[in-house]
């Protein structure tokens, strides 16, 4: 049986501090001087290149920048940079308050976020309002690619994509914000597949990359490594099943991951995850539902790991939707336990497809 206590590390906050948006301020961070003083602004020298290759690790870009909107989206439009940042945040309003809406609007918490500036007062006040913000002087500029926090482990083939799935969910935004009617009946329109299958070794980058980067919705808030993940996989004693969804907008990429533990009678998920960026969807019920039907099967018991942390709430309750009842609690660990006895078909608005 593999350790799956040994070198486990819970939660985010024991690890290296993970980077998934840096937040640009625009005069004189992003370009040389300030655009309503002087509209022949120039370019920062290495600004292009940062910019492209954050984009090219995966890491997401936005702005928060005191300016008239209108002019900066302009002059960056002019730069070719506008498609870069999502979210923008060009207005009036506090640094503080703008990345609080960036990191609102991209779904991802405030300690995945790095704020560029060039002015102490600034640097300051998000350091004071927002201490989780890992703060960079402009001035450091230049040193900012070679830095830990901006090197992801791997660069996968989702960590390549990522900015244009988001503009893709973007697009899904505001469907539904146009769309009259009930939630299901726009999920309908989406045309969403689910694709199930067991986690191959092309897989496990992105594998390891949603366990360190999944906070909100980690059951167990714990971290694998790539060559635990590959021992889970060429276990017999391990399901290691990862998803991925489409629709018609576009592909998710691979967005949910669960580690069954079986043994002869019983089979305990120690890990089920999922991306934020499908909270909406249904997915995490889903895969549950499809993991319960294998046990049933099995003629096995179906038991599950929780461990509550501080954001990690929505996992709970998608165990108890599923089915799932407390049955025992070790310390910080809740055992939960799956009856077999109501196994929900997946929602009319997705398409399962199952690869063995």
């Amino acid at each position: 049986m593999i350790d799956l206590t040994s070198e486990r590390i819970k939660s985010q906050e024991q690890e290296q501090k993970t980077i998934k948006c840096v937040v640009w301020d625009l005069d004189n961070t992003l370009w040389n001087g300030i655009l309503l003083e002087n509209d022949q602004i120039s370019l920062h020298s290495h600004a292009a290149r940062i910019i492209t290759t954050l984009d090219s690790r995966g890491i997401l870009q936005s702005i928060a920048s005191k300016n008239e909107r209108s002019l900066a989206m302009a002059k960056l439009r002019e730069m070719g940079l506008d498609e870069y940042f999502l979210y923008p945040q060009i207005n009036w309003n506090s640094k503080a308050a703008s990345i609080k809406e960036i990191a609102k609007s991209i779904n991802i918490s405030l300690d995945a976020i790095a704020f560029i500036d060039d002015q102490q007062f600034e640097l300051e006040e998000v350091n004071f309002s927002l201490p989780e913000v890992l703060c960079i002087d402009a001035a450091k500029l230049d040193d900012l690619l070679d830095m830990p926090e901006m090197n992801p482990r791997f660069i996968t083939e989702d960590s390549q994509l990522r900015r244009l799935m988001y503009i893709n969910d973007i697009e899904r935004q505001n469907a539904e914000k146009e769309f009259v009617g009930a939630q299901e009946d726009f999920l309908v329109t989406l045309n969403m597949t689910l694709t199930i299958s067991y986690a191959k070794e092309e897989d496990l980058q992105r594998a390891e990359e949603l366990t360190v980067r999944t906070n909100q919705l980690n059951a167990t808030g714990y971290t694998y490594s790539y060559s635990e993940l590959n021992q889970f996989r060429l276990s017999n004693q391990h399901k290691l099943l990862i998803a991925g969804l489409d629709d018609k907008y576009g592909s998710y990429g691979k967005i949910g991951l669960a580690l069954v533990e079986c043994d002869e009678s019983v089979w305990t998920l120690k890990l089920l995850l999922m991306s934020c960026r499908v909270m909406s969807r249904g997915v995490g019920a889903v895969l549950l539902n499809y993991i319960t039907s294998l046990a049933k099967d099995r003629n096995v018991r179906l038991l599950a790991d929780f461990v509550s942390t501080e954001r990690n709430r929505m996992m709970y309750i998608t165990y108890k939707f599923a089915g799932f009842k407390e049955i025992e609690k070790r310390g910080d660990l809740v055992i939960l336990e799956n009856n077999l006895m109501r196994i929900q078909p997946p929602p009319d608005y997705m398409k399962v497809q199952v690869i063995d």
